[in-house]
């Protein structure tokens, strides 16, 4: 069987602006789509002012320091407390289950690298929130994530096997001295650190279980998980070789000291294929790998690639599929249209009817998103829900539609300066053909007379102007390069 290789050949060298690849918009843009959720045209030109790698810096640096989010008051509380205050307990758990998914939609409005790393985490260590459903579980493994996004991987892959969350979807719950549950080991390797039959065995898995009993005691089912040394099994394990009478701490660090160059690679496979191509490169990967494996900082190894020749080789722009949560934010980052508390939170049914529930990955493997987004169902699913969305502008925020026009096209009066200049925002790459954007400017200019335009009367301060935008907003989803990032 052919083995698939990427057609990105630039190396992991720094980029270096020349008159062939120049910094211009579109890198720009692809810097903005893939750390983040793309950006309004003030970030884009502020962008263009600095270098590349400054940018970069500033995006990871910004992402890597901000501040904690609120813990919310209820982080902690269980059933009981809940009862002690009166209130229903599955109400209130839905509307904190609710109140975190809006902080999070709104952490990939402003700070676009962290909730990006939140989000491909949560697709990595996979828990599903219908497997534990309490809200102290859910808030403690999104803390986890957030902590360890861009931080150091042993430690993330040490702390996040602890949380309440994990220790149930995974079954270390259940794993217990005298009979033990080997569900966690098998993914720790298969699927969290090594890959899948990638230098484990199953006797390996068997051992690891073994040293990772003990974290079954809980008051009820809404506490959290502790450790009783009682169901501990304290026996002498032999894990990769290694021989001693382990327990969960000695199980990573053995992990990261027999194991690291495969974890190295597994992680940053991972990484490549999420920020720059689903079809990976193995010679970057390993150069990754190489840089990954000396302290597993996950800021350092994103710093290199994105600023790389092969981030910013034109061949790396435009070949993702954006996932739905893509798609609805960053429409909102490149729009900066307003949006009423009900719509914004009806995103939630919006991205589930299309394939992606905040919080419930399909299954313990993630989702594999790029191609797996895209059928004749979900196409058509994301064309209607984004007119909705767009009537809701027209609806609600008329005067916005005239204003983003305004913005995108520096105020022009032209319509194909102002199409094409909207259409640019939206698209990785420009159209194919100029006819590709005359067919759209044709549709902005809706039943205007034509010597209005050859004439120069009309301009956006017309009354027809924002209407003028719907129009053309409408034509501009449904091209096929709208889907891609």
């Amino acid at each position: 069987m052919a083995v698939i290789t990427s057609c990105i050949t630039s190396s992991l060298q720094p980029y270096v602006p020349s008159t062939e690849n120049p910094w211009n918009k579109e890198r720009v843009r692809h810097v903005y789509r893939r750390l983040g959720y793309d950006a309004s045209k003030s970030d884009i030109d502020n962008g263009l002012l600095i270098s590349p790698n400054e940018l970069i810096d500033q995006l990871v640096d910004e992402s890597k320091d901000a501040p904690a989010l609120p813990t919310p008051p209820w982080a902690d509380f269980t059933y009981f407390d809940y009862q002690n205050m009166g209130l229903d307990f599955d109400d209130e758990t839905q509307a904190n289950h609710q109140e975190l998914r809006i902080v999070l939609k709104n952490l990939m409005l402003s700070t676009g690298l962290k909730a990006r790393m939140m989000m491909f985490w949560s697709n990595h260590f996979v828990t599903r929130l219908e497997d534990y459903y309490t809200s102290n579980h859910l808030y403690e493994y999104y803390a986890t994530l957030e902590q360890h996004a861009l931080g150091n991987f042993k430690d993330f892959t040490n702390d996040v096997g602890l949380t309440s969350a994990m220790l149930l979807y995974l079954n270390g719950y259940q794993n217990r001295k005298n009979n033990p549950n080997e569900n966690y080991a098998r993914e720790l390797y298969e699927l969290f650190t090594l890959g899948a039959d990638n230098g484990y065995t199953q006797t390996d898995i068997t051992e690891t279980a073994k040293a990772l009993t003990g974290y079954n005691d809980r008051e009820h089912w809404t506490a959290p998980i502790t450790f009783n040394p009682n169901k501990f099994d304290d026996s002498v394990k032999t894990i990769f070789t290694q021989e001693g009478n382990w327990g969960y701490d000695d199980v990573i660090r053995i992990l990261f000291e027999e194991k690291s160059p495969l974890i190295a690679t597994h992680i940053c496979r991972k990484l490549y294929t999420y920020f720059v191509s689903p079809t990976p490169n193995e010679d970057i990967i390993s150069e990754m790998a190489n840089i990954f494996e000396i302290d597993f900082n996950i800021s350092n190894v994103l710093k290199s690639l994105f600023k790389s020749d092969h981030f910013f080789d034109s061949k790396s722009i435009g070949v993702q599929i954006k996932s739905p949560y893509d798609m609805f934010m960053s429409y909102l980052n490149i729009t900066r249209f307003s949006i009423q508390p009900d719509y914004f939170e009806g995103f939630q049914w919006f991205t589930s009817t299309l394939g992606q529930t905040m919080f419930e990955p399909i299954d313990v493997a993630g989702w594999q998103g790029d191609k797996d987004w895209i059928n004749s169902s979900t196409l058509t699913g994301r064309w209607r829900i984004l007119e909705w969305v767009v009537w809701h502008t027209w609806e609600n925020y008329t005067e916005e539609l005239r204003t983003f026009a305004k913005i995108s096209s520096d105020n022009s009066n032209d319509p194909y300066i102002i199409a094409k200049s909207i259409i640019d925002r939206f698209m990785p790459l420009n159209l194919h053909t100029t006819e590709d954007y005359q067919t759209a400017t044709d549709i902005f200019k809706h039943d205007v007379p034509e010597n209005y335009y050859e004439d120069s009367i009309w301009n956006l301060d017309w009354d027809s102007a924002p209407f003028q935008v719907i129009l053309l907003l409408l034509h501009l989803i449904k091209i096929p390069e709208f889907q891609l990032k």
